[in-house]
């Protein structure tokens, strides 16, 4: 009889591509994988760190597991357990914590923990490693992930910590991995990464080498780019993306702070007109483009000013919507330690605010492409009778449900938006 296996995954895109990665290494002739709500023999969890709230999920997560199937075992892998491994060891039902490092064992710890009925607990070890791979079992869009780790060490994060040095495989070794999606259903790739736009910086190549091999490759319709740095995100990638019908015109650019006083304190290395020229570029090359932005609110030391600053800093551009973080102190990080913390219910007010301004940009970005002409890739959830997809800027779309319709790309135009502001499409006739 096959074991039942469930994934729970918790965080980034890349996770999500690791997930789906080694899950793959279970032999179907032995598991068979179900959902994570349902009775399985082992429950697979991987973890997030990038703030507490993150960490919560995946306690959470493991007692949903136990109430599920009190005999099941339990294995937690990733960044959570990468820093914190003795706290979720603790954890009743976990028999398997593996770092980043060694995740990708997984099927052996869980054939050692059948056989010997012991713990497959080991040593966590500083991740090394690194091999591209990509996410499976959606026909539509996969995530690839590019590059691993991180050589910042921004003072407000502890993914460095968690994956170690930034590295990735050759141009030339990520393009063969990339063979195998265009190989498959998939339409669409959204590259991933801790930090993308260093890939290749070790091997003396570079993000944009890898861009243009990408564009030529055959197989592969659309390609999203995940987040880039602002000062790794130059001219020639926005201006291979302008020129291009293969990648979509849709950019997330982590901002973090609107302020150059609290971007020093958190060590980035940019300062703001760096990410204001950026932002203006791509709306001069691209004025249809979806630009995300990332922003931290309640940094330790942030001023009332500060962040008033950064809220009229964001609303002068023209930035399609937010990704909005409360701060989370990060054990071990150098702002952890810094003085002027600032207090929950500021930074509660101030979450607000930054959200509530997300929202006006996204529905401004919204209106702005009414009656506009849009190719949109359909999805194959049927929710309520509707499919949904997204067109090459982002922009979230519907139609009456078709089978038929399921991972193509259809031309529409945008008629009127639902009240969740998804928009109504009709098909586009010359």
């Amino acid at each position: 009889m096959k074991k039942k296996i469930a994934f729970q995954t918790f965080g980034c895109k890349l996770n999500f591509a690791e997930t789906s990665a080694i899950a793959r290494k279970f032999p179907e002739t032995e598991y068979e994988t179900v959902e994570f709500g349902e009775s399985a023999d082992y429950y697979v969890i991987h973890s997030c760190t990038v703030t507490g709230h993150a960490e919560k999920k995946t306690r959470a997560a493991i007692r949903q597991a136990m109430r599920k199937n009190p005999e099941a075992s339990v294995a937690v892998i990733g960044c959570y357990s990468q820093l914190r491994p003795e706290e979720i060891r603790k954890i009743k039902g976990v028999e398997i914590v593996l770092g980043n490092n060694d995740k990708y064992r997984l099927p052996e710890y869980i054939d050692t923990l059948g056989k010997e009925k012991t713990a497959g607990v080991t040593e966590i070890k500083k991740p090394e490693t690194f091999e591209p791979d990509f996410s499976a079992g959606d026909r539509t869009r996969a995530f690839f992930k590019v590059q691993d780790g991180c050589d910042y060490f921004c003072t407000f994060c502890a993914i460095p910590y968690a994956r170690g040095r930034s590295r990735s495989a050759s141009v030339a070794e990520t393009l063969n991995v990339a063979r195998q999606i265009a190989h498959s259903d998939v339409r669409e790739i959204v590259l991933t990464g801790v930090n993308i736009g260093d890939f290749g910086r070790h091997r003396n190549e570079s993000f944009f080498d890898l861009l243009k091999g990408l564009e030529t490759m055959e197989g592969i319709d659309r390609i999203r780019i995940s987040s880039v740095e602002p000062e790794l995100l130059n001219h020639g990638i926005i201006e291979l993306v302008a020129g291009s019908r293969k990648y979509m015109p849709h950019f997330h650019i982590p901002l973090q702070s609107g302020t150059d006083r609290i971007l020093e304190l958190m060590k980035r290395k940019y300062k703001r007109e760096v990410f204001e020229e950026r932002v203006h570029t791509i709306k001069k090359l691209m004025p249809h483009a979806c630009i995300a932005a990332d922003v931290i609110t309640g940094f330790p030391g942030e001023t009332d000013e500060d962040f008033n600053q950064t809220r009229d800093f964001i609303e002068s551009l023209p930035v399609s919507y937010l990704h909005v973080f409360t701060y989370s102190t990060r054990p071990g990080t150098l702002a952890s330690r810094m003085e002027d913390q600032v207090p929950d219910r500021v930074k509660q007010e101030r979450s607000r605010i930054l959200h509530a301004l997300s929202d006006t940009k996204k529905d401004a970005f919204y209106a702005e492409h009414i009656n506009s002409v849009q190719e949109v890739l359909w999805e194959s959830d049927n929710e309520n009778g509707f499919m949904t997809g997204f067109t090459g800027n982002y922009i979230r779309c519907k139609k009456q449900w078709d089978a038929a319709s399921v991972n193509t790309i259809e031309r529409v135009i945008l008629v009127s938006t639902d009240t969740d502001g998804i928009y109504y499409t009709k098909p586009y006739s010359t």
